[in-house]
């Protein structure tokens, strides 16, 4: 039998009435006729009528206390998806702002993403941009997932559980970061009953089981206090607030106990009028049981982020039995019911605007993450940054001027430099923690006073620094600093580094790779020329070994059989005729010769032998330390360098540099420039934020060395370099 919903009204026209007295209600119920009449005939997975669904988002946002155009949004946020109405239909009734709101959530649900994952990310990245237009789309969208989580029961095992696990990764943490605490507490049960069914149902029969030894426990615990504050000034109200059973279960997990170890099953709850009776009931509660040390909260004076604010403490009862009591103002505890949608009213007041705005602070970092970003953050970095930093567990941290920040624990000064702004980390040079100078590398705690040092002189970001901070969004901001500003060095870096693991392999050589095999595996990865597949591999996106192995997958039957056998690659530091480098004195032609590592001695050096047991000659440079300290003089010998060598020798040199943007291309095109090899290269920093290069570079001689020295020397942003011997 078809409901009756004009009857249906009535009792909706009452819950509208109740919470919002002055309510539109001749724009509400040609909105509710409206959407009545599109939705006839669409039946629900329960074989009710759809319109149920509508009825029931419009009255959650309605006891959200929102404003006519939500509610008239609520009954018709499916309209535009699921009937033949136009938007401008729409406007032409209701006008832009309604369908606004409707076509906002409409949006929402038009996704066609190949897989699961980018489907959630991009779902999310919609959700962001419609709060940051009007946060009224998502408190829509919130209301419709608490009803279709309520009514989960009549679909598929297998929908259930993929309902049921998105909404405890998106929908919970967005309604705990809009501060909607009721909204949060029902999903996260739901949840658990469709994820977890066996523990959720044995947990709710041990909890019933202990129900009435609970409320006996609680009942004695509220009359006390109630004898306390009944002598006062203070118009209080007392109530115990049973814990949501997934909380209950997340405690059990984390703590490793069982539930007959669980004391606090409930809290106690005390609303009064303002700030200073707050702080007046704590004192009496304090007195009346004894508080458990580092465990009073208070978010009145430090507020969280979302904005929730109330005095926590937990304190000893009857036979030692923790329990918790919660202290708030009437208008705080409503702000914490509804969050978000509480400060939704003061919008237009100039004087709330501000506040408003500070609700919404995670949303702008979320923005402002992605513009700087743009379209280097793919689906799976934008999903895991959001699950990583913005809905973890947290820590939350001061800035000098008061202002708070939600931060992923173990965080350092650098995460928290890089949430208050790109370029604060970018130009970051130090920090101080509560006063005191602090290493990059310390943890911050909840509580601590942060202020960052910058220097407009700073020349970005260290490497160093990806593997000290936490939060992916720090991570995300330097690797997109090195890729965005640094792409020059990111190139030769790349090319280095494939080039030098290529020397590794005996399966592929750099001399075996024709001009387009690169171009084409770079299109393969889906970079346009071999300098973006280059940058990738510098700011560390793109795997060499992966580059390698489709080189040799591709072209396997081009490469020259048996490679391992030839001689592709001079290594000076193996064994060699001497006639070809240096000549013995004393001695016939047929000792082997090789070059010491621990000198690598170069044409032109002043150089002597070392006679080893069984494996020839040891060249070394003749102020070698190896050579200096030697026990064994008398296995010394004298060689000289051949007049007519035409061989490549590998030096190391040392590089100190003011960590210029760019340092690098000028280095390697000089190098270029003058036709010596780079056989390998290593940049890092040190203490002061200097930047250190290791090069390793192929010479005929120490003429030639000296003369890329010196050349080198006028790049600017040099300030120092020297040949590394040891």
């Amino acid at each position: 039998m078809a409901k009756d919903f004009q009857k249906e009204f009535i009792n909706f026209k009452k819950i509208i009435l109740k919470n919002n007295e002055n309510a539109d209600i001749d724009l509400i119920k040609k909105a509710y006729d409206f959407a009545e009449y599109h939705h006839r005939g669409q039946k629900r997975n329960s074989g009710e009528d759809y319109f149920i669904h509508p009825i029931a988002v419009a009255t959650t946002i309605s006891n959200m206390q929102l404003d006519d155009q939500t509610i008239c949004a609520g009954l018709m946020h499916d309209v535009l998806e699921d009937t033949p109405v136009s938007k401008d239909q729409m406007r032409d009734l209701f006008g832009e702002e309604i369908t606004f709101l409707v076509d906002g959530v409409t949006k929402l649900k038009k996704l066609n993403y190949k897989t699961r994952e980018e489907k959630q990310a991009e779902n999310i990245r919609k959700m962001v941009l419609a709060m940051s237009n009007d946060i009224r789309v998502i408190l829509i969208k919130l209301a419709d997932r608490l009803h279709n989580m309520r009514t989960l029961e009549y679909k598929t095992e297998k929908k259930q559980k993929q309902t049921a696990s998105e909404t405890l990764e998106i929908y919970v943490p967005l309604a705990h970061r809009l501060g909607i605490y009721t909204m949060k507490w029902e999903l996260e049960d739901l949840c658990f009953r469709y994820q977890k069914p066996e523990e959720y149902y044995e947990l709710a029969q041990m909890v019933h089981n202990k129900r009435r030894e609970r409320e006996n426990y609680i009942n004695e615990i509220i009359d006390t206090l109630d004898k306390s504050l009944s002598s006062s000034k203070i118009n209080y109200e007392i109530s115990g607030r049973p814990k949501g059973l997934f909380s209950i279960y997340k405690k059990m997990s984390r703590n490793k106990i069982e539930f007959n170890e669980i004391y606090d099953l409930t809290a106690v709850r005390v609303l009064v009028d303002t700030v200073a009776d707050c702080y007046e009931v704590l004192g009496k509660v304090h007195s009346i049981w004894r508080p458990i040390p580092n465990r009073i909260k208070d978010y009145i004076g430090q507020p969280k982020p979302n904005g929730y604010r109330s005095l926590h403490t937990t304190v000893f009862g009857a036979d030692s039995k923790p329990f918790e009591v919660q202290i708030r103002t009437r208008q705080m505890h409503y702000e914490c019911e509804y969050g978000i949608a509480a400060h939704w009213k003061y919008k237009e007041n100039k004087s709330k605007s501000t506040e408003f705005d500070e609700k919404l602070t995670f949303i702008r970092q979320i923005m402002e993450w992605q513009k700087e970003g743009g379209k280097d953050v793919d689906s799976k970095e934008f999903l895991d940054t959001l699950k990583g930093d913005f809905f973890s567990k947290e820590i939350y941290i001061y800035s000098p001027q008061g202002e708070i920040y939600a931060l992923p624990v173990n965080s350092c000064a650098i995460d928290f430099a890089y949430r208050v702004h790109t370029e604060v980390g970018n130009k970051c040079v130090g920090a101080k923690v509560n006063g005191k100078i602090v290493p990059f590398s310390h943890k911050l705690n909840t509580g601590d006073v942060v202020e960052i040092l910058t220097s407009k002189n700073s020349q970005g970001p260290s490497r160093d620094w990806l593997n000290i901070v936490q939060s992916n969004q720090a991570k995300n901001k330097i690797k997109q600093f090195f890729k965005r500003y640094r792409k020059e060095e990111n190139i030769e870096i790349g090319k280095d580094s494939l080039y030098r693991e290529l020397r590794k392999t005996k399966e592929i050589y750099k001399r075996d790779i024709k001009d387009d095999w690169l171009i084409e595996i770079a299109n393969d990865l889906g970079y346009p020329t071999e300098d973006e597949m280059f940058a990738s591999i510098g700011f560390g996106k793109t795997n060499t070994d992966q580059i390698i192995q489709k080189l040799i997958k591709k072209h396997k039957d081009e490469l020259p059989k048996n490679l391992e056998n030839l001689d592709i690659n001079k290594n000076h530091n193996s064994n060699k005729s001497f006639s070809n480098e240096v000549r013995v004195s004393d001695l016939e032609d047929q000792v082997d010769v090789k070059f010491a590592k621990c000198c690598n001695p170069v044409p032109g050096d002043k150089i002597v032998g070392y006679i080893t047991k069984g494996n020839g000659i040891s060249v070394h440079v003749r102020n070698c330390p190896n050579i200096t300290n030697l026990k064994t003089p008398e296995r010394l010998i004298d060689v000289y360098w051949q007049n007519s060598s035409s061989d490549m020798f590998p030096v190391r040199i040392q590089i100190n540099t003011k960590d210029g943007t760019g340092i690098i291309f000028e280095i390697t095109k000089l190098i270029s420039a003058e036709n010596v090899s780079i056989e390998a290269m290593n940049v890092r920093s040190n203490e002061n934020h200097e930047g250190i290069i290791d090069l390793t570079v192929s010479v005929p001689n120490t003429e030639k060395l000296n003369e890329l020295i010196m050349k080198l020397k006028t790049i600017k942003m040099i300030e120092s370099i020297y040949r590394v011997k040891s």
